[in-house]
């Protein structure tokens, strides 16, 4: 009876230290009402405005701007340069988060910070080091000249660029999740016989899925939207070296405000995708994560 007593007593003690610490009915209505605010200033209210300036001319004006030859070349690459950036940035992930969590090293927290460098660096600076680098007056600007091979103000530059600014996503996707898993399901696969590319293949990669595909939304959403890189290796070619965000701006700044907003409604269709996806796969995640909870 008094180990009864005892546990209701601190049932009642834990209730009331709950509800003291629980905050008031407004205080959550307030924060709620910011974030809701917040949220509708900043991010619904400028999708509609960019809906509603893309039919603010009709709907001709509109498919006509997206169907124009340049945006449609803009749009082939933005694809081109996410379907080579994300597969790349996706086997580097791998490979790094593997080494760093499974192996020890010297120099594993040089290679964690360089991971995090794009994040540090503005994307305009690491355009202009890759003018630096590349470019005609650049370090092997004459050598590849004089082998005919031209990445400033073409399509490999961009690609190079968007590279840059897009690789530590999946890495730093992976990271924790596999720190967190350790590697005492690596190590059971080993003494079973499962080794090398098989223990990875039946063991690691089923485990780390669904934090290898949102890291890879994450990087495929920034690689068709970056800008600040892009910019400085691109040249602004028209029909060759512009991306979606490019030929936005220049549609901008020629006063087609219109065809601009059309334009950018294709980009804000494949962010409403990414959102979509991104929510798909953290709801799996969690359901993963408490099955095995």
């Amino acid at each position: 009876m008094a180990d009864i007593a005892a546990n209701t007593k601190a049932r009642h003690q834990a209730a009331a230290e709950a509800k003291h610490l629980t905050e008031p009915p407004v205080v959550k209505w307030i924060l709620i009402a910011v974030a809701v605010l917040f949220i509708g200033l900043m991010v619904i209210l400028p999708l509609i405005t960019v809906l509603t300036q893309a039919f603010s001319k009709g709907l001709d004006v509109y498919l006509a701007a997206i169907r124009d030859p340049d945006a449609l070349a803009a749009l082939r690459l933005t694809i081109i340069t996410a379907l080579i950036a994300v597969p790349l940035n996706t086997l580097f992930g791998l490979a790094a988060a593997w080494a760093i969590t499974k192996f020890r090293f010297r120099g594993k927290q040089v290679l964690v910070t360089l991971i995090d460098l794009p994040f540090a660096v503005s994307p305009v600076i690491s355009g202009l080091i890759f003018v630096l680098l590349f470019g005609a007056q650049g370090l092997l600007g004459p050598w590849l000249i004089e082998h005919n091979i031209k990445i400033i103000f073409a399509v490999p530059g961009i690609i190079i660029a968007t590279m840059f600014v897009t690789f530590p996503f999946v890495a730093r996707e992976l990271i924790p999740l596999m720190e967190t898993q350790g590697v005492q399901d690596e190590e059971a696969a080993v003494s079973l016989g499962a080794k090398g590319w098989r223990g990875f293949f039946k063991v690691t990669l089923p485990n780390i899925k669904w934090g290898l595909l949102y890291g890879m939304i994450l990087c495929n959403a920034r690689a068709m939207g970056e800008f600040g890189a892009v910019s400085v290796v691109s040249g602004h070619i028209r029909g060759e070296t512009n991306t979606l965000p490019l030929h936005i701006e220049i549609l901008y700044n020629e006063y087609q405000f219109a065809a601009s907003f059309a334009v950018s409604s294709l980009l804000m269709l494949l962010a409403v995708i990414t959102l979509i996806l991104n929510s798909l796969l953290e709801s799996r995640m969690e359901k993963q994560l408490s099955g095995k909870d």
